[in-house]
């Protein structure tokens, strides 16, 4: 009865809906920015900007859209912050006819969209691929960073580490087959890849469910901006950052292995620290919700923040950026 019922009824589309809701409820608004130049992007933004609060970035990776995977933990940071949630381009429902697909510009893309929302000024996590636009948003506007948050983020890898057995897979396209998943038994393969204990005995229709809804756009754009991080990468290469950084990771991470992190801490060096949180993989956003929430509010939140926030609607409206 249920792949039957499937066929009319996507439970991965119900709970996008859900997630919808979620960050409605949360105080957030779906807005699309015109960045010019043929690329749009779109933000979960504040309903109403609070200038006495900080601003938080949370940006995320390769996967389902940014809602599925701050989901848990969007609320946690409302009360302390003007929180955005954007979609990284070519992934939900932002997009370019530019033909660059760097990290450098999708972190340019990131911080013309904050502009334009009256940002100037932010913290930024980025788990996994946002890891590395979180960093080059580091690189090329340190001034725009307070603090950073770089979760299962391989930023320190090299092109070599694929070839000298670092990874699981030993090809960008095997990558490419599994963290773009198109069939159901990839899906399953990402699923063992990311999690210690990945889910049993999902259906297959379940899966292919997801795949429809969440993973057929963009593909092959995709497939370039995962070959752009890997390309030609030299740690030598890897310009230093200055800033507060937390270098946050899965024991058993088998996507961006944990020597992966123990690489960046020392990259970095005494601007960053480092936590591992055990009996977690690649997702440990969505294994270990708790744990990553505690660290990221630890790292994060200055006690005291928003004190002195108006209580009135009327002066909050006051200064609302659009």
């Amino acid at each position: 009865m249920l792949p039957k019922l499937s066929k009319c009824f996507s439970f991965t589309a119900s709970r996008d809906w859900v997630y919808r809701h979620l960050f409605a409820s949360a105080g957030l608004r779906s807005v699309a920015t015109d960045l010019g130049e043929g690329t749009t992007m779109h933000c979960w933004v504040p309903k109403l900007q609070k200038p006495c609060k900080p601003s938080l970035v949370l940006v995320h990776g390769f996967g389902a859209n940014a809602m599925w995977q701050y989901g848990e933990h969007v609320r946690h940071f409302t009360g302390h912050f003007n929180v955005y949630v954007p979609d990284l381009v070519f992934f939900g429902e932002s997009f370019t006819s530019r033909r660059d697909r760097s990290e450098s510009f999708q972190a340019e893309c990131l911080v013309k969209m904050m502009e334009a929302h009256g940002v100037h000024r932010m913290s930024l996590v980025g788990i996994s691929y946002g890891g590395f636009v979180g960093y080059s948003v580091g690189v090329q506007f340190p001034e725009v960073v307070e603090k950073l948050v770089l979760c299962c983020a391989g930023v320190c890898l090299e092109e070599v580490d694929m070839q000298n057995g670092l990874f699981r897979v030993s090809t960008l396209e095997e990558a490419s087959s599994i963290l773009l998943p198109q069939t159901p038994d990839k899906l399953r393969e990402l699923m063992k890849l990311s999690f210690v204990r990945p889910a049993r005995g999902v259906p297959t229709w379940f899966l292919q469910d997801f795949i429809e809804v969440m993973c057929t756009e963009y593909i092959e754009e995709k497939r370039e901006l995962l070959e752009a991080i890997l390309k030609g990468r030299k740690l030598s290469d890897l310009p230093k950052i200055q800033l507060p950084t937390l270098v946050l990771w899965g024991e058993q991470d088998q996507v961006f292995p944990l020597e992966l992190a123990h690489r960046l801490k020392r990259h970095i060096g005494e601007d960053a620290q480092m936590v591992i949180i055990k009996n977690a993989g690649h997702a440990v956003n969505l294994e270990k919700p708790k744990e990553f929430g505690k660290h990221l509010k630890a790292f994060l939140i200055d006690t005291g923040t928003a004190k002195s926030c108006p209580t009135s609607p009327l002066a909050s409206e006051e200064n609302v950026h659009f």
